[in-house]
């Protein structure tokens, strides 16, 4: 193995992460299984990141930072662009997906930078629903509705990645139609 910058070889390391979440799911993933996709010594990952935990806190940040970018990048065009890129981020990103919302696999409470990401995707969600919600509208009916959003979005995802969905559907023709459909079921919710 030839020598690589400590960036670069974080990077290779958490790439190898991202893959073994993506296609063996998260719980089949461990240092060793890390390092040997990496193609790397066995202590790169430790180095990196200390332990399990602490690839899955760096899984969780980036992910939530770049499902940050994909909310504020559509929140221009309403709720049905925002749920519509929440599963579109998941199904791109099943590395990161796999991981995010699992305490089991990481608190992102106890990694302060992972929960910075959080913080900044939901509010992006929860500012873009008051605003559409409009001017009268409480704090509390603001987050029931980013809630409700946030659910759809999230099941709709795990389905499409995970679930029987399309087997119940008897096969899914476009997924991007399927998603903009129940996307525009969520923003009627705001205006009802």
């Amino acid at each position: 193995m030839a020598p690589v910058k400590s960036d670069a070889l974080r990077r290779v390391v958490l790439d190898a992460a991202l893959a073994i979440s993506a296609n063996a799911g998260p719980d089949a993933l461990s240092l060793r299984e890390v390092a040997r996709e990496a193609g790397v010594s066995h202590q790169a990952p430790y180095h990196h990141f200390g332990d399990r935990a602490g690839i899955f806190a760096a899984i969780s940040e980036e992910g939530y930072a770049e499902l940050g970018d994909a909310l504020l990048h559509s929140r221009t065009h309403g709720a049905t662009s925002m749920c519509e890129a929440y599963v579109h981020f998941a199904l791109q990103h099943k590395g990161h997906f796999r991981v995010m919302f699992r305490n089991d696999l990481c608190n992102v409470g106890n990694y302060p930078d992972a929960l910075v990401q959080a913080d900044r995707a939901f509010s992006i969600l929860l500012d873009e629903v008051t605003t559409l919600l409009g001017k009268d509208a409480s704090l509390n009916e603001a987050k029931a509705q980013a809630t409700y959003m946030w659910s759809v979005a999230h099941g709709l995802a795990t389905l499409l990645i995970d679930g029987p969905l399309e087997k119940k559907l008897g096969g899914i023709e476009d997924v991007n139609a399927l998603v903009k459909q129940v996307a525009q079921l969520t923003s009627t919710t705001i205006h009802a």
